[in-house]
């Protein structure tokens, strides 16, 4: 049995800080011990001088990181306990962590990056996605909400992109990371290792320059026209309608994906975008975030989703309320009101820092 201390590799290479998520038989999905020993590594080496760059990688060759240990979250909830609240809490505390941090932090985001993954890697300030990145927020199809700073990054997306891939949880690919302001860089994935090698002697900005190189055309960014007028508005019912009445046949392909997903998901999701943009922090968002998600835990369509998708693999949930008409206004607002769990204290801390 692997051990929770190998789930994550961490090691000094020359003046690189290296972190490896490491559990390639579950796509690097993320535990709450491998958060905290990322903690531990970020908190120690900011005080190192000798640490000029932190590297996050995945372990394996199927991507960064397919998103939160969601088989753990299941059991956990059956169970009756807390761990998944643990996790999340230690979670979005260190995406916070991330986006502050004040050295650079390059993240690979190659292969599949998903969920949790994002939020380990897309608050960096240094983001290498390849022309293998699969990026996603795929909540939806497991009856949830995107997390981890997820609506902040949509909400920010140009035009309705984000809430498209908020709605259906589709992919994107690395290019469309770069389109919607997910990476910064875009890098051949062979060429990954060197660069890896280079971080070791040479400053980031220096290394990362010395093989980007431009993005392709976003296939996502192509189709925004009519992404942004079948996405107006806030009300999730309506968009779908828009989307089935359109005379472009991916809209109404879109429609039919949007309604495979939770109908609570989907409608949180949209909400969460919208309120997302008039915040002025990640740190506001992830405080967001964090009751929508412990919401989540008091309802049946998280457990209900993670069956369908990964325990019974049936593929049929049972979504209650099972239609978008049929989740009411009322419910949708109740996910982001403050809850018994409290709030995660992020934005005190960052008054606290800010000068």
């Amino acid at each position: 049995m692997q051990h929770s201390d190998d789930e994550v590799l961490v090691e000094r290479r020359g003046a690189v800080g290296s972190l490896v998520l490491n559990r390639p038989h579950a796509m690097n999905a993320i535990t709450r011990s491998m958060i905290l020993r990322i903690a531990a590594a970020l908190d120690e080496w900011e005080h190192d001088d000798s640490v000029k760059t932190v590297l996050l990688t995945g372990a394996g060759e199927r991507g960064l990181c397919a998103g939160g240990d969601i088989v753990g979250m299941y059991h956990d909830a059956l169970a009756g306990g807390d761990g998944t609240r643990l996790f999340w809490h230690d979670e979005y505390l260190l995406n916070a962590r991330i986006a502050r941090y004040p050295k650079p932090y390059v993240a690979f985001m190659d292969g599949v990056v998903l969920g949790g993954g994002i939020g380990v890697s897309a608050h960096a300030n240094a983001r290498i996605v390849t022309e293998r990145t699969r990026f996603g927020m795929p909540e939806v199809g497991i009856g949830f909400s995107p997390d981890v700073g997820g609506p902040w990054l949509l909400s920010r997306a140009p035009g309705e992109l984000g809430t498209h891939l908020a709605m259906t949880g589709r992919m994107g690919s690395g290019a469309d990371a770069v389109a919607l302001g997910f990476a910064d860089h875009y890098v051949e994935s062979d060429w990954l290792p060197a660069l890896a090698t280079a971080l070791e002697t040479t400053p980031a900005a220096e290394a990362i320059a010395a093989v980007a190189m431009p993005a392709p055309a976003s296939p996502l960014a192509a189709q925004r026209s009519w992404i942004d007028s079948c996405y107006e508005g806030d009300d999730a019912a309506t968009i779908v309608a828009r989307l089935q009445a359109s005379t472009v046949s991916a809209a109404r392909e879109t429609a039919s994906i949007i309604l495979t997903k939770s109908p609570t998901g989907v409608s949180v999701a949209l909400e969460a975008v919208r309120r997302a943009r008039q915040l002025d922090s990640l740190e506001e968002a992830l405080e967001q975030d964090w009751r929508v998600s412990t919401s989540f835990l008091h309802g049946t369509e998280l457990i209900e989703g993670i069956r369908a998708q990964v325990i019974d693999k049936d593929r049929m949930p049972r979504w209650s309320p099972a239609s978008l008409s049929d989740v009411a206004r009322a419910d949708i607002e109740a996910y982001f009101a403050p809850g018994d769990e409290g709030e995660l204290g992020l934005t005190a801390r960052q008054d606290r820092s800010t000068p």
